[in-house]
């Protein structure tokens, strides 16, 4: 079994980060847990420390991209994973992520998770991601903006660094698509919190809607510029 690193980027997600780690740490071949405190009010960094991992803190919140940035340059192992902090238990579910790419038979995975028990709204995100993805690499994906990934160190040279804030799986599957690398969809036991209809959700998917297409405008740009 190949090595891994984990990259766990979170923002006040004291709730969840001792969980999701202590799940982590049980997953076969994972060697190295780095928790990314993305300017956090709580005691998420306190936590990630209580429970073993590595930890960068930043004063203030600088988004999902960065967060990732800086916790993948400190990684040293020979694949690395990107997990969300709110999984909890069901990050033991990284396993099935793995071993694809540990065989060989994937260059990246991308979890899938199962069907939502409550609507959140995502639909036009998603859809726009797979728009994106349809236009660029002639693909399209159930879960074009999961962030549960693992990837071989050839992918990660290419991908990084990561695109800013809620951009970074889109443009990530694309780049890795466009260089002819495996990448497949894994299905998974995953759960995460879900976004309601709700003022605070609606705010979250606009944001995700804004990076996601700034994303696909900076890919359209460069691909101008070739």
């Amino acid at each position: 079994m190949k090595s891994v690193s984990v990259v766990i980027p979170a923002y006040n997600e004291e709730q969840y980060i001792t969980e999701t780690i202590e799940a982590i740490k049980k997953v076969q071949g994972v060697k190295q847990i780095i928790v990314v405190d993305d300017g956090s009010k709580d005691n998420t960094a306190k936590l990630a420390v209580d429970a073993g991992a590595e930890v960068i803190r930043l004063e203030h919140n600088k988004g999902k991209g960065n967060a990732l940035n800086l916790g993948c340059l400190q990684c040293d192992q020979e694949l690395i994973a990107l997990v969300d902090a709110d999984l909890g238990a069901s990050a033991g579910e990284l396993a099935k992520l793995i071993e694809p790419v540990a065989s060989g038979t994937a260059d990246m995975t991308i979890a899938t998770f199962p069907k939502i028990r409550k609507k959140g709204g995502l639909g036009l995100v998603k859809a726009l991601a797979n728009m994106g993805l349809r236009i660029y690499a002639r693909q399209k994906l159930m879960e074009p903006l999961s962030g549960q990934r693992v990837m071989n160190r050839q992918v990660f040279a290419e991908v990084f660094p990561f695109a800013s804030g809620f951009g970074v799986e889109i443009a990530a599957t694309l780049k890795a698509f466009k260089k002819g690398f495996v990448v497949k969809e894994i299905a998974t036991k995953m759960y995460h919190r879900e976004t309601g209809k709700n003022i605070s959700g609606f705010k979250h998917r606009g944001k995700q809607f804004y990076h996601i297409l700034k994303a696909l405008f900076k890919i359209r740009i460069s691909r101008s510029k070739i």
